[in-house]
């Protein structure tokens, strides 16, 4: 079995196995005791703490772990709005922000606050210039990722964090996905982590708040982590944590090259064997493990278990894995195909066999489900003007197997109107359209709650 998809959780590096069953011995008493087992929890916690920062780059005392990434992003934002509040009620983020960052944001506008969502571009990268304009005198605290989680497109961070001092507001950096291979550049003002991004315990976060920054913690007070997470420490996983990040680091540093050789190889055999394939995320400036493409006809929860079948374990995006069919908010924010969606991300160990085998199997199963689903086969043109298709009811992908099909009935220059209830079609349509290179026209709602979706084919050439 390959397990490609680190990006979601990586497996326990055998370093962090080895500190977590030393620590578990050494350090289970209270590190804020006297006593001996007391001193020696807390010398345990205290190197840790200093090998941790030296990994992120800040001082020990800006750092303090939590019970998990999602629990350092939830408090830093809450600190930070909290601390500033004279200042301000608005936040700025990028659309792309891990689902953390904006439930973090979507609860600060249900208490009164303001929220400004900068978009990205078809890369899934914010312009510097667009995230700073969206500044005000009243932000009182800007996000951006160090690198997105889906489509591994790193972020500007350097050059918003420079423009963010210049404004006087603080940036808080989720950094969860990059940490692996690296410090985050620039004048950041908080930081967030997750120990099982890169190899250690699930169940362990960090959280830097820079010196001279803001920051008044929520909730009950704790002298624990300097008040700023609450409850007993976990040393066993925090050791664990701090001591495989370490030994990742070194390691990412020797196989980036080699990772990044792997999915540039992904990125240009996939459209080759794959047909109807978008490849998405920026092409250069991205996380060296991790690829990310999109299938067109395909459901992506039936392409999932295909390669889960055939060995190899891989993430997704698409709403077609989801209960709720609800598309990829990175997806829809970058305007590109969420159907069949495949994340695939690379452990450090990985063997470029593993990956040879991948492209090997990958066509077999793209069209095994496109087969079972009736995806269309490209012909002729048509004569017709205008047609239109009912999708009401239809969920992703069929809405688009159905426009695909349907182009092919109308004349260069006719029209196809689909009209459907998916949530899903108002982002697939439109990529589609990218894709294959016609025009989307637009979308009219209907009273019944469908929409009215126009593609007009393109000319002949």
């Amino acid at each position: 079995m390959s397990y490609f998809d680190v990006a979601s959780a990586a497996p326990l590096h055998p370093v962090a196995r080895q500190a977590l069953q030393a620590s578990l011995d050494e350090g289970w008493a209270d590190p804020s005791r006297l006593y001996r087992e007391g001193r020696r929890a807390r010398m345990l916690l205290d190197a840790a703490r200093e090998a941790a920062a030296e990994a992120v780059g800040c001082r020990t005392d800006e750092l303090v772990f939590t019970p998990s990434g999602t629990a350092s992003v939830h408090t830093a934002v809450a600190g930070a709005l909290a601390a500033r509040r004279r200042v301000g009620r608005h936040v700025v983020v990028s659309a792309v922000e891990h689902s953390s960052v904006l439930h973090s944001a979507a609860a600060h506008e249900g208490h009164g606050g303001s929220v400004t969502e900068v978009g990205v571009e078809r890369t899934g990268a914010v312009r510097s210039d667009a995230f700073l304009k969206a500044l005000r005198e009243d932000t009182a605290l800007a996000c951006l990722q160090s690198a997105n989680h889906e489509v591994g497109t790193v972020q500007p961070v350097e050059e918003v964090a420079e423009g963010c001092r210049a404004a006087g507001v603080p940036l808080f950096v989720d950094a969860a996905q990059s940490l692996a291979w690296g410090p985050v550049p620039g004048a950041w003002s908080l930081l967030a982590g997750s120990a099982h991004k890169w190899g250690g315990p699930a169940g362990v976060g960090l959280l830097v708040v820079r010196k001279g920054v803001r920051f008044a913690p929520q909730g009950p007070g704790d002298e624990r982590e300097s008040g700023r997470a609450p409850g007993f420490e976990n040393i066993p996983g925090i050791v664990a944590a701090a001591a495989s990040l370490r030994a990742v680091r070194a390691e990412a540093v020797a196989r980036a090259g080699r990772l990044r050789e792997l999915t540039d190889l992904l990125r240009a055999r996939v459209p080759e064997l794959v047909p109807d394939v978008e490849v998405v995320g920026d092409p250069v400036r991205r996380l060296p493990h991790l690829l990310t493409f999109s299938c067109l006809y395909v459901d992506g929860e039936s392409l999932l278990h295909g390669l889960d079948r055939a060995g190899f374990s891989v993430s997704s995006g698409s709403s077609c894995t989801s209960s709720t069919l609800t598309p990829s908010h990175v997806l829809r924010a970058m305007g590109v195909v969420s159907e069949g969606n495949v994340r695939v991300s690379l452990p450090l160990g990985v063997d470029g066999s593993e990956v040879e085998r991948f492209l090997e199997v990958l066509p077999g199963v793209v069209r095994e489900v496109r087969e079972r689903l009736g995806a269309p086969v490209a012909g002729a043109a048509g004569d017709a003007e205008a047609v239109t298709v009912d999708a009401v009811g239809l969920t992703c992908p069929q809405p688009v197997i159905e426009l695909a099909r349907a182009i092919g009935r109308v004349r260069p220059g006719g029209t196809v109107t689909v009209v459907a209830d998916d949530e899903v079609a108002a982002v697939d349509i439109p990529a589609w359209c990218f894709t294959q290179g016609h025009e989307y026209v637009g979308a009219t709602r209907r009273p019944d709650g469908a929409a009215a979706y126009e593609v007009r084919r393109r000319s002949a050439p």
